[in-house]
């Protein structure tokens, strides 16, 4: 169904430069684990990288659109015409990723892997099989030829980024209903009902949320994809935008790129490339825990500890645009703090 480079194993963690940093960390002129996670951060960096010296500095950002034909029963605050306009804002400037990107000095692309928008746009790259998803509440949400070309294009457009040698790489989404798609993929993923993962997304009420949960639930019967195949639920419940970054994540991977995972709907993606390709696990950084109710359970299902929790539920790629500068930090402490031996500082008495 997916194409074979997606199931093709990512390089393994240089165990010779993890081993080398945590030598290093131990070395740096301060009391070991003072700098809490951050000691981590560079340490994984390192192994990841396969580098003595990790790097955050080029962090190319690409935010992924997409519509969704689940929309048409009622589960979003918002009208389906503003993922296109939020493309538009994107492209000019005006959008909080815009912005944030501006600040972190990071490029911008943005990529319309599956929106409604009938004519190109300037400044987004188009890269679709059909536009929008039809609407999993009453039939497939997509056909395994449209799923593999967005995988196809999360992986063009990692090749596109990979021209600038970027140290990271942050995914975004926008679609309006993409939070009760990424619900309905977490919830098949991990085999619980909807009230555990669905939350308000763009704002719905409590009587929207229940709602949404109903949908979900009923669409996930109806399609029998309870703890199925990865590719069997997003050809099912899935979003183009959400297989996109999927691809995207797991080409990143195999190309030695670790990748700041955003929210919700971008760590649902990477849950699902986990799950389609394991080796790519070790290159999935969480940035932030989000305030969209699912969020905690996918992170526990990755396994992994976010960097900051600031009740960010924005998406775009935001949230990890926010915690990036952490990890540069990080790097930044790593590499360039002296050693005990450098500047002539004693160290800890040796145990005996």
């Amino acid at each position: 169904m997916l194409p074979e480079w997606v199931y093709q194993k990512c390089p393994d963690v240089s165990a010779v430069h993890r081993e080398a940093a945590i030598a290093r960390q131990a070395q740096l002129t301060k009391p070991t684990g003072a700098l809490g996670r951050l000691e981590q951060l560079a340490i994984e960096l390192a192994g990841l990288q396969a580098t003595e010296q990790p790097r955050a500095a080029r962090v190319p950002i690409i935010v992924f659109a997409g519509d969704h034909g689940i929309v048409a029963q009622g589960v979003s605050a918002y009208p389906q015409g503003v993922t296109i306009a939020m493309m538009a804002n994107f492209a000019s400037g005006g959008a909080a990723i815009s912005v944030l990107a501006r600040e972190l000095g990071s490029t911008l692309e943005v990529v319309d892997a599956g929106t409604l928008a009938q004519e190109a746009m300037g400044g987004v790259v188009t890269d679709k099989p059909r536009s929008g998803t039809r609407d999993f509440s009453v039939e497939a949400a997509l056909a395994p030829a449209e799923l593999a070309f967005a995988f196809e294009a999360g992986q063009r457009a990692v090749a596109r980024a990979e021209a600038t040698k970027p140290d990271l790489l942050i995914f975004g989404e926008m679609g309006i209903g993409n939070t009760t798609t990424s619900a309905a993929i977490a919830a098949s993923l991990l085999a619980v009902s909807a009230e555990e993962i669905a939350g308000s997304g763009t704002g719905v009420d409590a009587a929207g949320r229940a709602h949404k949960a109903r949908v979900i639930d009923a669409a996930i019967a109806r399609h029998g994809v309870a703890g199925a195949a990865p590719e069997k639920i997003l050809c099912a419940v899935g979003g183009l935008e959400i297989a996109a970054i999927c691809g995207a994540i797991i080409a990143a991977a195999q190309r030695r790129i670790p990748v700041l995972i955003d929210g919700f709907i971008v760590s649902v993606a990477a849950l699902t490339a986990a799950r389609l390709n394991l080796s790519c696990q070790p290159f999935l950084l969480p940035s932030h825990q989000s305030a969209e109710q699912g969020h905690r359970l996918v992170l526990r299902a990755l396994n992994v500890q976010p960097l900051i929790s600031l009740d960010l539920r924005l998406g775009e790629g935001s949230g990890a645009a926010i915690a990036l500068p952490l990890v540069r930090s990080a790097c930044a402490l790593h590499n360039g703090m002296a050693t005990f031996a450098q500047a002539n500082v004693p160290d800890r008495p040796k145990a005996r």
